[in-house]
């Protein structure tokens, strides 16, 4: 396959790769970006456009020939996302390569939860709770880890609202860095140890997430910084490739074709936009059919300036302080909160958002319907989408996949006022039959009986 490259200088204070090494590590790669003026940069470890400071993204240079080919190729590759390389800005071998190799998880039919919402086109649900850290962060890590090893990084860091944190001091566990992490001190418990048990270094900063990617950015020029990768600040370009890879799957895993449909968690907006990065380059390599799809953006009401600026018409994303459960979805500045606007309405979809109330309500939903117990941020997806069938901005009757992007148990703590045993009990048959919810279980098991019987 012939890929035109641009070689790079190293990062500051780092050791570099080799050019000859520099040729082959990002693939398809071939220069960044900016979303803002369109120039363009030799691949590097910069994020912001010299020219007028708008972010940068990866370009490349596919290669073009039989899309059946290409088809076939993914499919007999690993079941995760390096099935995707030669989409990605990775080099060919990355396989081979010490990493968490995550992706490829379930796409779930959510029949149950269809039925419960009236949905009639069919609803899936992209379950990214099984990702090695469970949640989609392995993801962006994956693909930031690859080129902390191009620009010679001794150190993987990053600021999180816990997933990030978490799969961050896992890949550089796996990869042989060290981490160093910076995390809101006011965190959920389980978020707090699952980042600080891979042995790297975790660090609480007094305020909110916005306070916290402040002062990361301010580290990056610091001379203690020196040798640093900041997954989603330096190396936010190719970190940000890693959520294009769900694009892929859903598409991939829907037999080849695209989604009416799909409902999006915002933090950053970062997931949302390279979701549709995704879908329109599966569109331009004849991987899938080219028809409409819509993207819905999902917010809490407590953390929701995406969603404000959507509904009163208006481009700019003014900042908020977050007050939500949904941690995961606490940035009140989120930096790709345009793009999102964007997208959202130049394919006809929304941004919404849901009470804390609502997040709870949708958690047990999803739970008590498919089985599947989702993150607070998975309560966000779940319960705008039903926000929006209820308003008559989401078609029923077209096929939906609303996302999951984590593990219910790192949130036990959004659920656990109102979730607990049905009865405590002697250990005697007696006291089971006086149980008031076994005496509600077996007349509705009876009334079931007999309503078949009629």
């Amino acid at each position: 396959m012939a890929v035109q490259t641009i070689a790079t200088t190293s990062a500051p204070g780092t050791t570099g790769a080799p050019e000859t090494d520099r040729d082959t590590a990002f693939g398809p790669a071939v220069a960044l970006s900016c979303r803002e003026c369109g120039e363009r940069f030799p691949l590097g470890p910069v994020f912001a456009c010299q020219e007028c400071f708008g972010p940068l993204e990866v370009a490349y240079e596919f290669p073009s020939g039989d899309p059946e080919a290409l088809r076939a190729a993914i499919e007999a590759g690993p079941d995760n996302i390096w099935r995707y390389a030669p989409l990605l800005p990775v080099p060919a071998d990355v396989a081979s390569r010490p990493n968490m190799n995550p992706g490829f998880t379930k796409l779930v039919r959510a029949d149950n939860l269809a039925r419960e919402l009236g949905v009639t086109g069919g609803l899936h649900v992209k379950d990214d709770s099984g990702n090695p850290t469970h949640s989609f962060k392995d993801r962006v890590v994956a693909i930031a880890v690859e080129a902390a090893r191009a620009f010679g990084f001794t150190t993987l860091s990053c600021s999180s609202t816990g997933n990030l944190a978490g799969a961050v001091g896992a890949a550089a566990a796996r990869a042989g860095f060290r981490s160093c992490v910076f995390i809101p001190h006011d965190l959920e418990a389980g978020k707090v140890v699952m980042a600080a048990v891979y042995g790297g270094d975790l660090v609480g900063i007094e305020g909110n997430y916005d306070d916290v990617n402040r002062f990361c950015s301010e580290l990056i020029g610091d001379p203690l910084g020196e040798g640093w990768g900041f997954v989603n600040v330096n190396l936010r370009p190719y970190y940000g490739e890693g959520s294009k890879t769900l694009a892929y799957e859903i598409c991939e895993q829907l037999g080849w074709r695209l989604p009416d449909n799909i409902v999006v968690p915002i933090a950053s907006g970062s997931q949302l936009t390279k979701i549709d990065k995704g879908l329109q380059e599966l569109i331009r390599l004849g991987l899938v059919e080219e028809k409409p799809y819509r993207i819905f953006g999902a917010q809490a009401a407590g953390c929701s300036p995406v969603s404000t600026a959507f509904k009163n018409g208006h481009d700019v994303v003014r900042p908020v302080k977050p007050d939500t459960i949904a941690k995961s979805l606490a940035i009140g500045n989120p930096a790709d909160g345009p793009y999102v606007l964007d997208i959202a309405r130049r394919t006809g979809g929304a941004v919404e958002d849901v009470t804390d109330e609502e997040v709870v309500d949708a958690i047990k939903l999803l739970a008590r319907t498919e089985g599947i117990f989702a993150e607070t941020a998975g309560g966000v997806t779940v319960g705008v989408l039903r926000k929006l069938i209820e308003s008559g901005q989401l078609d029923p009757a077209a096929e939906t996949v609303v996302l999951n992007t984590g593990d219910g148990l790192k949130t036990l703590d959004a659920v656990a006022p109102t979730t607990g045993p049905s009865a405590v009990i002697r250990p005697d048959l007696d006291s089971l039959r006086d149980a008031d919810f076994f005496r509600k279980h077996t007349t509705d098991d009876r009334n079931s009986r007999e309503a078949g019987l009629a």
